[in-house]
């Protein structure tokens, strides 16, 4: 059920003697965020609230109990200071504080998780004041842009000292924080949290027909010019189609350069596929591209969680040596890996895979293997993130050197 704020009638029946973890994300949920809906839903041991500011697609990702709280009819004029007098990140209001810490307190929260770092940011007076060990969670861009800024980097070693753990989805991105000053003992792995998909036995196509298809959000960290370049190389030798499932500002831009390159009537693009339509578009593609690239602002990915559930599905998978990628894929053994920006090379790895039976086989097999076996829901870390807090230590905590690189 869905309440406007905390002073509204609300109680936790089922709370009983399991640890309450309340979830803050400011926006419950955007489309491409089904990820965070899966996270929670996963920890079962626990009692799960989620807090928001902001609800969307509540359809989609239906949880309870959830509660809405009211933003600062002020919020503008903090951004505004932030832009115009350049004293760091804007903060939520005393009000804002006061109704999350006594929720907090009413509910007899054990843990407040909040999801992105650049959100918690925003939060810092949360964390001055939080009674209970606060976890954030850091997804990619976190960690670039303005968020290492020297106004924002000033707030970023607040929020290191007084969060409890940072979660990342990626050894790549933990190094990054590291870079930025957070102590490696508060740094824990939590990989992303497939769901239960169908494994599809991919084989070259009959007709000669290659379908490539790529799913993510139209921004320029997903590669998606290489893509078209790469495409436009690899049906001078093979015919074929492109499909580009998502939605982003770059869509006009991505539209021109495929006219440019004269093969706009074989490329599609879909726009957004929820979980049912894109499992049909991996089924009835034959290669999965996910060519992730670093920005100017260096902004990275952590690790996709399109090309994850592509590896999942069985379909042979080319990406690029990015930010996390290589921790989910080995070239030549489970996926094919090729270095940023190379339209070149990624168009010579498609065309390796149209000639070569075998090794398309076996990526898709080794691939969907290797998914499954380090990303299921039973290779969830958080859950035993969570009782380390509550033990005050006792338990063990997976550290990063408990992890290897794949590559």
């Amino acid at each position: 059920m869905i309440h406007p704020s905390p002073k509204a009638s609300f109680s936790l029946e089922s709370h009983g003697e399991k640890p309450l973890i309340v979830f803050f994300c400011a926006t419950y949920l955007r489309p491409e965020m089904h990820h965070i809906h899966r996270q929670i839903l996963a920890l079962d041991y626990f009692s799960r609230l989620v807090v928001t500011q902001k609800v969307e697609n509540w359809d989609s990702f239906p949880f309870e109990p959830l509660v809405r709280l009211k933003k600062s009819r002020w919020r503008w004029w903090a951004r505004f200071q932030e832009r115009s007098l350049k004293r760091g990140p804007w903060q939520i209001s005393q009000k804002e504080t006061r109704q999350l810490i006594r929720l907090l307190k009413n509910q007899q929260a054990s843990i407040l998780h909040i999801f992105f770092g650049t959100v918690a940011i925003h939060l810092l007076p949360i964390l001055q004041l939080c009674p209970i060990p606060v976890v954030v969670s850091f997804h990619g861009a976190d960690v670039a842009g303005i968020m290492i800024s020297s106004p924002y980097r000033r707030a970023l070693s607040e929020l290191f000292e007084r969060a409890a753990l940072l979660t990342c989805r990626s050894l790549d991105l933990a190094e990054k924080l590291k870079s930025l000053g957070c102590p490696a003992g508060k740094i824990c792995l939590q990989r992303t949290v497939l769901p239960d998909l169908p494994f599809y036995l991919h084989s070259p196509p009959r007709d000669g027909q290659w379908k490539i298809l790529q799913a993510s959000r139209l921004i320029p960290k997903k590669g998606l010019r290489t893509t078209l370049q790469a495409f436009a190389l690899f049906v001078q030798k093979y015919s074929g189609s492109l499909t580009i499932a998502g939605e982003g500002p770059m869509k006009e831009e991505l539209e021109e350069l495929a006219r440019q390159l004269n093969i706009s009537s074989r490329v599609r693009f879909v726009g957004f596929q929820n979980q049912e339509a894109l499992q049909h578009l991996l089924a009835n593609h034959s290669i999965f591209l996910h060519p992730s690239e670093s920005t100017a602002d260096g902004d990275t990915e952590g690790i996709p969680n399109a090309l994850l559930e592509a590896l999942a599905s069985g379909i042979p998978c080319i990406a690029t040596r990015h930010g996390g990628i290589p921790e989910a894929m080995k070239n030549g053994v489970d996926g094919i890996l090729v270095e940023e920006r190379q339209p070149a090379e990624l168009a010579r790895a498609m065309i390796l895979l149209a000639e070569d039976a075998d090794l398309y086989h076996q990526l898709g097999r080794r691939g969907a293997g290797n998914v499954r076996n380090n990303f299921g829901r039973e290779s969830v870390q958080l859950a035993s993130s969570y009782r380390y807090l509550l033990s005050g230590a006792k338990e063990k905590l997976p550290t990063l050197g408990s992890y290897s690189q794949r590559e």
